[in-house]
């Protein structure tokens, strides 16, 4: 039993097999998925509802539900008519968060001084509309101070909210994890966490507490080993499951089922499992 908190099937890398890809993922047992919608940039953010619209519901596939926000990357073409979009789209009933935003200092696809103005602008607008926020963080290769300056504003401009939010494709360090937990946000890790040169990742997975972790693919991105190099999608996140169960000592399906529990916890979900109830 494992839920895909992160993943991104809208793009074109999914357009010849879509259906497959979800029917393998419910017969390798993940009972859900959170389809982000970013898009390629505010006009195509509903890309998350309209997957969820067509096959949330239908019993071969895993259940969907759906986030909308401004991806850093994006972040040059918000304006006052996206929000005002935005804020349409999430009072649609799949939408349970906002997101992904946050800061990529590593592609600078947009100016670090948009990318903040943005994220803030985000994070007014999540809590007009109630949402826990999904946040993207990367930091340049030689800095750090991605994080540091994304958990500051999480610290100033979020934490009051009660809001909460996840901080997804965890890749910063034991520090950064703590500081996250209380700020009381979820920490999500992803196929990375497998790769040989990822142990920041394992030393911070293995401090979490099993009740604020949650497991995900960023698919088509970051597949695990043994899938490195594929594409990547849903029906691997148990591969992830598998390297924190070693990490911990514990079954991939204990820490499937953790994670499964948290997702629909954190959310105020009603679980369609009976495991999970």
């Amino acid at each position: 039993m494992f839920i895909d908190s992160h993943a991104h099937l809208e793009g074109t890398r999914y357009d010849h097999d879509r259906a497959e890809v979800l029917a393998r993922a419910k017969q390798n047992g993940i009972e859900a998925y959170l389809a982000i919608g970013i898009g390629e940039g505010p006009d195509t953010a509903d890309c998350a509802i309209q997957l969820a619209e067509k096959y949330d519901g239908q019993p071969q596939y895993p259940r969907i539900w759906a986030s909308v926000g401004i991806h850093p990357h994006e972040a040059r073409l918000a304006n006052a008519a996206a929000d005002s979009q935005m804020l349409e789209w999430a009072r649609h009933p799949k939408v349970v968060a906002w997101g992904e935003i946050g800061l990529d200092y590593y592609y600078d696809h947009s100016f670090r001084d948009v990318q903040k103005a943005v994220f803030l602008r985000q994070m007014e607008l999540a809590r007009t509309a109630e949402l826990p926020i999904i946040i993207h963080c990367r930091p340049s290769d030689n800095s750090e101070n991605a994080w540091d300056d994304c958990l500051t504003m999480i610290t100033e401009h979020w934490s009051s909210s009660g809001l909460g939010g996840i901080l997804h494709c965890f890749t910063g360090s034991v520090g950064h994890a703590r500081r996250a937990l209380d700020l009381g946000f979820m920490i999500s890790f992803a196929g990375n966490i497998t790769f040989p040169k990822a142990q920041a990742i394992r030393d911070a997975a293995q401090i979490v507490p099993l009740d604020r972790m949650l497991i995900e693919t960023d698919s088509p991105y970051l597949a695990p080993i043994p899938h490195r190099g594929q594409r990547n999608e849903p029906a691997f996140v148990s591969e992830v499951a598998r390297q924190i169960g070693e990490l911990r000592g514990l079954p991939t399906e204990e820490i499937g089922l953790h994670t499964a529990r948290n997702f629909y916890n954190f959310f105020g979900l009603a679980p369609t499992a009976t495991k999970l109830a």
